[in-house]
Parts: structure tokens; sequence; C-alpha cells
């Protein structure tokens, strides 16, 4: 496998002279140029700031050549960074720094400036340790760069002292159905997920792969951070990823190939974006939420290039499945079929079990998904308990829904926090948000406008919630609809269920906040267990 933190020094070295990244704010380094301000900064951190048996050191910057230098740094380093969510509120965020012990935050005093936190930590302005800068440390950071071999300088840096098993990051979960907990990913997971993704969609010299996703998700983490640096590929960032004015003009200009994002994101570049912008696009994978053929459709006529879908979790580095684009198919025969998230990538194995019994399903039956491979995590953070009760002989239990058909393609069906038990039987919300999407007949740029939750109820076990934005159609009219397409009276919520918000609660991730919008529905229509 793959020697991460090696090979970013190789690849630095490879493309010595030619663009390694770049980003929004105009910043432009090649390989020379960042493996030199990497070991700068190294050295800085080291001598200046850092104590020597400080293992885990937060993060908090947005996706973007800053970014990617201090994570790079504290990696030569044999340090653990901790890419914080910085969505989230101080309370969660401390909660986050308390489990990971951690004493310092590595930030930058523009971005704290449009921030608001209260931290348990020492919050350091990289701005302010410019000051520590030597002659010295420059010229021998330049040097290193530029003229030692890189396998003496992987030497020199002991980065063979890195092993497969060891901690690589902490990703904090979205907290979208919880509290979050600190999941624990190794170099190999990592390694692993970089080396599918090349393998997936073979990735070459010429390809420049956006970078909008926050480095606190594990897709930006994983793919938009490491991919980069570990392969022979050019990377461009952007601090917001609904920014998709700013998005457009840095695809343009950096006449990048491959776009990660979410729906939610996606939509916004419809609206945003023109199709000049876009034209570089070879490859747009969608993930974190499902992807609607009716995007696919508006995303494709416009840009002319059609997303794919993939899925993954945290716990799973990120990558699981992936939908292979035909422009970029190697193998032959069917390697995409739209609805799905496309097959398990390479050294992952995926299998279905019965919800009740958990006993192995065949074929295009739907049960629990469980995966096993190189990517599943080395656990949560101080939670051996809640590890234990997720991965079980190797395999992670995802806590989706899904079948996989005849060819190996996995479908999701639902989450299983997103069922309610109603009269013994269980209701999937995801289905009865999809068909509320239809008949309210929304424009896709507008993306989802209804969202499914449950509250306690004493009769039935669970009560359906309808949180909505402005729509035309009255509840007893949607009620109708639903009738009408088929669905079953248990399915259909109550006309006093519905309720209207100026938006959903969305997270900084692009996923729907499940967990903000099950309190928001406890807050108005109360638990009505007795």
């Amino acid at each position: 496998m793959t020697h991460l933190v090696a090979d970013f020094i190789r690849q630095c070295k490879q493309r010595k002279s030619r663009l390694k990244i770049s980003d929004s704010t105009g910043m432009e380094f090649t390989g020379r140029d960042l493996l030199t301000r990497t070991l700068v900064l190294r050295r800085l951190l080291r001598d200046h700031l850092l104590d020597s048996e400080e293992k885990h050191v937060g993060v908090l910057l947005p996706p973007s050549a800053g970014g990617v230098v201090v994570n790079m740094a504290l990696a030569l380093d044999h340090r653990i960074p901790v890419n914080l969510n910085y969505t989230v509120t101080s309370e969660v965020m401390n909660s986050c720094l308390k489990q990971a012990g951690i004493k310092r935050i590595l930030t930058s005093q523009k971005f704290m400036d449009k921030m608001n936190f209260e931290l348990d930590a020492e919050v350091v302005m990289l701005e302010g340790i410019r000051d520590k800068l030597t002659l010295g440390n420059k010229l021998t950071s330049a040097i290193q760069a530029a003229l030692m071999p890189a396998s003496m300088l992987i030497q020199s840096l002991r980065l063979a002292d890195i092993q497969a098993d060891d901690v690589a990051t902490i990703i904090f979960t979205s907290g979208s159905t919880g509290e979050p907990k600190g999941v624990m990913l190794t170099y190999g997971n990592v390694a692993s997920n970089v080396e599918a993704i090349q393998q997936a969609v073979n990735l070459t010299p010429s390809d420049t792969l956006v970078g909008v996703l926050p480095f606190f998700h594990s897709f930006g983490y994983t793919v938009t951070l490491w991919s980069v640096m570990a392969l022979d590929i050019a990377g461009t960032y952007h601090f917001n990823p609904l920014d998709g004015k700013q998005i457009g003009k840095l695809i343009e200009k950096s006449k990048a190939t491959l776009l990660l994002a979410t729906p939610t994101f996606l939509r916004t570049y419809l609206r945003r974006c023109t199709s000049e912008q876009m034209k570089s696009l070879e490859i747009v994978v969608a993930g974190a939420e499902k992807l609607p053929l009716e995007l696919s459709n508006a995303f494709e006529e416009k840009f002319g290039t059609r997303p794919v879908e993939g899925y993954g979790t945290t716990e799973l580095s990120p990558l699981v499945s992936v939908n292979i684009p035909p422009n970029r198919s190697s193998k032959g025969g069917v390697e995409l079929k739209e609805g799905t998230v496309g097959r398990p990538v390479k050294g992952v194995s995926a299998k279905i079990v019965d919800l009740d019994s958990g006993e192995d399903l065949g074929p295009n039956e739907s049960g629990m998904l469980l995966i096993s491979g190189p990517n599943v995590m080395k656990g949560y953070l101080g939670r051996e308990d809640l590890t234990q009760e997720v991965i079980k002989d190797g395999w992670y239990t995802t806590g989706d829904v899904a079948m996989i058909d005849d060819d190996g393609f996995i479908k999701i069906t639902g989450r299983q926090s997103r069922f309610s038990k109603i009269g013994g039987e269980m209701v999937p919300h995801i289905q009865i948000e999809e068909t509320l999407t239809q008949v309210i007949g929304a424009d896709e740029e507008e993306g989802l406008k209804a969202a499914v939750t449950a509250v306690p109820d004493a009769k039935k076990g669970e009560r359906l919630i309808v949180i909505h934005t402005a729509i035309e159609q009255s509840p007893s009219e949607l009620q109708a609809k639903l009738r009408e397409a088929g669905l079953p009276n248990i399915y259909i919520p109550s006309a006093d269920s519905f309720h209207e918000i100026a938006e959903l609660p969305i997270l900084g991730t692009g996923k729907l906040d499940l967990k903000g919008l099950q309190q928001l529905a406890s807050e108005i229509f109360g638990q009505t267990i007795e």
C-alpha cells in the first residue's frame, strides 16, 4: 500500500515546476513551492509553538492553500491534525476539543474575524508566528525542497516510522443524528481510499480536482486533500462550497476536470454558474445524500457533464462505492447504474443482513448494509463501547438500509434512523419525502422543500411530521396527492402534522440536519406520550 506522507514529498518533487495547488485568493504553488512552505511551517511549529508530546492539534481553516500547508506540515512532523467543524456552536466544538485533548488550534486572523467562537483552547493565529521565521529556516527548507533527493528527505524526516495503522486524523461526525463522535482514520484507511479513487476514475497529471468540501468532512479530508497530495494531479480550492459564483470562476480559470460535491451544492452551481465556466469538467461525483434523477438531468443539460453518485460514511474513510462515468471507464461492461451508488471500490466488500435476525440476505433483498475492508476506521476516539457496537468481526454496520443487485450495485433505500415504527410496521421517511417532492413539483434548482421526521405518539408509537418551506398546496391537498401516488394510508401524515418554516436546516457538510429537524418537530408538536 502507498505511504501517503512519503508520496506527498515524491509528488511535490515530481511536479517541482508545475502547478500543484491554487485557491480562490490567488495563491498558486508549484510542487516545489508547496513543499518549501510546508517544511518552513513544520520547523516553525516544532521550534516555537508545539510541545514535543503534543500529538493532536486543532486546525480551524477552510479548504485553501493555507489549509493544505498546515495539514501537511503537521503530518510531516508526525502529529495528528484535527480539522474542526466551523459550522457548529462553540459548545459542540469545545466537546470535540475535550474529547481529543486539544490544547492549541491553528487558524488565521482573517478567518477568525468572520467567526464568533469562545473556545477552550489556545487559538494561534498563523500570521503571528511569521516574525519567528529566520533566513536559515527559509534557506534550509528551500534547499531540501529543490535539491535534496526525495528518498533522503523522507529518511531525514523519519517518515518510514509512520505505520499504516497509525492515526492520520480524527474526523468528528456531523452530528446529523446525534452528538459528534471522533472517528480515528489511519494512514492505511486513507491510503486505501486514494488508491481506490485512482483505480476507479484513472486520474492523470492533466487532471485538476476542485476542493470545495471542508477538510473537517471525511470526503474533503481524504479525497480533496490527500488524493491531490499523494497523486500526480493538481488541486484548486475555495473556502465556501455554496459560493457558486466564485466556484464557477475558479473552475474556468483552473480548467478543472473533477468536482466532488453534495446534491445541495450542485443545485447552487446550477443557479450561479455558466455553461462556459464548467465546460472543462469531465467527472462530477455527488455524495452525502441521494442524487435525484431530475438534478442529474438539469446539470447535464446545462453543463454537458452528468453527475454520478457515490456512497460513503465518515467511519469508512469515507468511500465505499461509486458509479464510474463512461468517459473514465477502463474495464468495459456495466460500470454505472443510475439510482444506485455504484459497486464497492477496490478491496471493499459489502453485504446485506436481515434487520431483525442479522442473517445474510441474497441479491435484491432489502436489509442492513454492512461493509468490510481496509477503509474501516480504527474506531471512535475514547469510545471502545461504541466502536464494538458498530464493528463486529471486521464488518461495519452502516445504519443504512440497502439492497445489492445481481451485478453488485448497491441501492440505498433508507437510514435505519429514518424509519418510524407505526402500528408495528416500519415506515420509511425517505420514500415519503421523495413522493412529496414529486407532488409538490418543486424546481430542481430549489432543492428539497419538504422533509419528514417523527415524534413519539401514545397510540401509534410514532407520529409522522412534515417540515416544509413555502409551498402552494394545502396539507389536505398533499394528503390526497400522496394517496394518488399509491402510498399506503399508514405512510400519510395527518393534516395537522405539517409545519412551514423559512428554510430547512442544513449542516455545513451539505446534508439535511436530521437532528435539528427532529428537535424542531419536538418543540412544535411536543411528545404526545402520556
